[in-house]
């Protein structure tokens, strides 16, 4: 039933192989649970995500064989593919700066500028800038080097290459992705993330960019029993945690 609570919908929420084909979902309800996926923990608010809801039969049916027929992809009532835009990190900084304008007041002089509003802005004018840009891996180097010796010295922010800033886009998009899942979940929906794709051939389909990425395919719908392979297996808890 929709109205989960974060602790029963986490506990609720399993990868779904199998949907009941004859019981479509809402994409209204899939969308607000995108909108709230937007909502997720991004990594200096660079938001470098989009969410590709695929409502079509025709284009599902399309795209399972590119998912290697799984049932997740067979079955599904709908797909949300999750991209990340790296790429877009120029506008992505720019749409920060003008909502510090809308926050602060535009143009204003250093002079008469808050603390906070001087540091927000430096950030997303030198610091952003010197992480993300690159040339062919050159300006990555010799800033891993920089950053290097640097930190012989003191504490560093160390992930500066093109690599380390890839990492960081599939983190944050990964982390759209759960909550969507977990949003889903609250509604009585059904997901299951798929790693395994022509992550290709899905780009040219639905018309991505080349210089965007595709971290993963969920699919959604309504379980059948059968669809939930099995009780859940976690290894012991002691194992996973660490107290300090």
């Amino acid at each position: 039933m929709p109205g989960k609570t974060v602790s029963e919908a986490i506990n609720y929420r399993r990868s779904v192989r199998v949907y009941d084909e004859n019981k479509p979902i809402d994409s209204n309800i899939v969308k607000k649970c995108l909108e709230l996926a937007s909502l997720a923990p991004t990594s200096s608010n660079m938001q470098l995500w989009e969410f590709y809801h695929i409502t079509s039969k025709e284009t599902i049916a399309k795209i399972a064989p590119m998912c290697f027929n799984q049932n997740a992809a067979k079955t599904a009532q709908q797909l949300v593919v999750f991209v990340t835009r790296k790429d877009l990190w120029r506008k992505r900084a720019k749409a920060n700066l003008g909502f510090m304008d809308k926050v602060f007041g535009k143009n204003n002089p250093k002079s008469k500028q808050r603390s906070r509003e001087k540091v927000a802005r430096n950030y997303y004018e030198k610091i952003i800038p010197f992480a993300y840009t690159d040339f062919f891996g050159i300006l990555g180097f010799f800033k891993y080097l920089m950053v290097l010796i640097v930190g012989l010295f003191k504490p560093m922010y160390r992930e500066v290459r093109n690599s380390d800033m890839r990492v960081v886009a599939q983190k944050t998009t990964g982390l759209a992705a759960q909550t969507f899942m977990l949003s889903m979940a609250a509604e009585g929906y059904d997901t299951c993330p798929m790693e395994g794709s022509d992550t290709w051939r899905v780009k040219r389909l639905l018309n991505i960019p080349r210089s965007a990425e595709i971290n993963m395919i969920v699919s959604c719908g309504i379980r059948k029993p059968e669809g939930v392979y099995g009780e859940r297996f976690r290894i012991p808890f002691e194992e996973v945690y660490r107290e300090v």
